[in-house]
């Protein structure tokens, strides 16, 4: 059974910097593109960053320069470190595991609050 734990989300300063962690179990995590997708209310999820297994990075011009995707390939975890939040960055924050090999084999975590205000 496949599940993705988001966690490290809740109420942020703006300006302020939390990290969010995505621990997977039960796929090959090595062969997975992960990824970060965040919904605001009233808006269609959109992507944040994604990183491939071998370590390419692809993020939203909206977050460049302030948030960086990084995993942990041993402890089967992805994470999220956003800098200088800003109240736009409110959303659900989502995390992805995408199959480099099997284009059907795609999960999502449940997904963790980042309200961002002061």
């Amino acid at each position: 059974q496949v599940q993705l734990v988001e966690s490290g989300g809740g109420f942020v300063q703006p300006g302020g910097s939390p990290r969010l962690s995505c621990a997977a179990s039960g796929i090959l995590f090595d062969v997975y593109t992960m990824g970060w997708y965040r919904q605001a209310p009233g808006k269609q999820r959109e992507l944040v960053a994604t990183m491939t297994s071998r370590g390419s990075t692809n993020y939203a011009d909206s977050v460049k320069g302030r948030f960086t995707i990084s995993r942990d390939n041993a402890k089967n975890t992805v994470y999220l470190q956003m800098n200088a939040l800003k109240p736009e960055d409110t959303a659900v924050y989502y995390c992805n595991a995408q199959s480099q090999l099997i284009k059907s084999k795609n999960y999502w975590g449940q997904g963790t609050q980042v309200t961002v205000s002061s």
